[in-house]
């Protein structure tokens, strides 16, 4: 299974489905994403961020500058169970600034992620079984990410917030 498709619609965001998911699985509309993964350097394979090693999920906000761009892009295309990889280009990512010392300047980084489950935010409800099987499967810890998912800084090369590892 190799269906890429480009999100960005200029090649910036590609994500390529390696796992898909079942028919009836949720999506992260209003939710809160909870994600597993992994994230390397294009160029080298070098690994500079990953939540495999320590067991545990990531989860952010949608819509709220809290990820890269590439992320919010991608991520709210995906469905509970899915595993994509998603392509970033340094436009998409952290622009020609890099996020050193992980990430060099005008990086393309690549991310294997997993969307494990959505959580409902505090106060919504939750109206059908495969949301309420989702909320359920939330339950995972959530440990919070030191690094370069917990801080965020404007990209003014390109704009956007842009997640930097301090």
């Amino acid at each position: 299974m190799s269906d890429s498709i480009d999100l960005s619609g200029d090649g910036g965001v590609v994500k390529t489905i390696l796992r898909k998911a079942k028919a009836d699985a949720l999506c992260p509309s209003e939710d809160l994403p909870l994600v597993d993964g992994m994230g390397t350097l294009a160029e080298t394979g070098e690994v500079f961020d990953t939540t495999r090693l320590d067991n545990t999920v990531f989860s952010f906000e949608l819509g709220k500058g809290s990820v890269i761009h590439a992320w919010e892009i991608a991520v709210k295309t995906m469905k509970v169970g899915e595993v994509a990889k998603i392509t970033c280009k340094p436009e998409f990512a952290y622009g020609s600034a890099g996020s050193l010392p992980d990430i060099p300047p005008g990086a393309t980084l690549i991310f294997e992620v997993e969307l494990v489950a959505c959580k409902p935010r505090k106060g919504s409800s939750v109206t059908s079984v495969s949301e309420e099987r989702a909320r359920l499967d939330a339950s995972i810890p959530v440990r919070p990410r030191i690094g370069w998912w917990t801080r965020t800084r404007v990209c003014s090369e390109c704009s956007l917030l842009a997640e930097n590892r301090w």
